[in-house]
């Protein structure tokens, strides 16, 4: 059952909370353990040149997957829906890996040509899926469950053929390179140049979705009555899915494919609070910050000193708590 109603204001300040709390254990605690209270100059160079923007990037990352997801979710009013399966995600993937190969082959290095070659292959990810389902945006007023599933089930399709290009990349990638493709493919947030950059996406997509927020909110009811309302139902689809795009687009540039954010954490909070896109948004954004960066902890810590990618650690939870808010949600 939903919680009670608050202000939208109520709620953000107890969800600060857990995003305080999941910031402070991921800076104090780490593969090499925790940080004592008298910390030396060495400490605090930990501190601040690792565990800080490791960190952050994790919040990031954690952030705009689960926006990416709700987006998704109220777009095609399936609870299920999140980038991965609209073919979002494994177009950025794909792209990355195969700029990685073109810079190898120049001579050049890998790293810096990974964020550009996700942003492109999100756009290419994003233009394909809208050249091939503009007429099902149209009709989902008149026809909505199949249009619905001509969405979801062109985006499966586009995510099973950018799933092969990126076995293509990593079967022809050289050996020395490949160890290190596979790390950032499942989930890599050593990287932190491009926080400033995605930083400026997720505040920017946030202030978007919140603004549209009412609008999203008369979009869950249902196109006709949207229309009816005065909402321009084929924009706002465009706009929503260009803002999944570039928050899904951000998040794998930064840190690789990280399964099960942008798909259980929405769930979970509309279960909690409900279906009001003013709350549940930024609640997701932030919730989905706090759970990646704490799953990141995770993913230093349970074996340390040998760091897991997190998107074990993600895929790990996200299955059975999925299945269990499935399992809850039935009816």
């Amino acid at each position: 059952m939903p919680l009670p109603s608050m202000s939208r204001f109520a709620l953000l300040a107890w969800l600060l909370l857990p995003v305080a709390l999941a910031l402070a254990a991921a800076t104090l605690c780490g593969s090499t353990g925790c940080l004592r209270a008298s910390m030396t100059p060495d400490s605090m160079a930990l501190l601040l040149s690792l565990r800080v923007p490791r960190a952050l990037t994790a919040f990031a990352v954690g952030a705009l997957l689960a926006l990416a997801g709700a987006l998704m979710q109220v777009l095609l009013r399936n609870p299920l829906a999140d980038p991965y399966v609209l073919g979002l995600s494994g177009g950025s993937a794909a792209g990355a890996l195969l700029a990685m190969l073109a810079a190898l082959h120049l001579g050049w290095s890998p790293h810096g040509v990974a964020a550009p070659g996700a942003l492109v292959g999100a756009a290419l990810a994003m233009l394909l899926l809208l050249g091939l389902v503009r007429g099902s945006l149209r009709h989902l007023a008149v026809s909505p469950l199949l249009s619905s599933q001509r969405l979801l089930l062109t985006g499966v399709m586009l995510a099973a053929g950018f799933g092969a290009v990126i076995s293509l990349a990593l079967s022809i990638a050289p050996d020395s390179q490949l160890r290190g493709m596979v790390f950032w493919l499942i989930g890599d947030l050593d990287d932190a140049r491009l926080l400033p950059q995605a930083g400026v996406v997720l505040l920017l997509t946030l202030a978007w979705a919140c603004w549209q927020a009412p609008a999203l909110n008369l979009l869950a009811r249902g196109d006709s009555f949207a229309q009816l309302l005065g909402v321009p139902v084929l924009r706002l689809r465009v706009m929503a899915l260009c803002a999944a795009s570039a928050a899904t687009a951000a998040a794998v540039a930064m840190a690789g494919t990280i399964g099960f954010v942008g798909l259980v954490v929405p769930h979970a909070v509309r279960l909690v609070l409900g279906n009001d896109q003013r709350r549940l948004l930024p609640a997701a954004a932030l919730l989905g910050g706090a759970a990646l960066t704490l799953a990141d902890l995770a993913a230093r810590t349970v074996v340390a000193p040998t760091q897991l990618p997190v998107g074990v650690i993600t895929s790990l939870v996200g299955v059975p708590v999925f299945l269990w808010l499935l399992a809850r949600s039935r009816a």
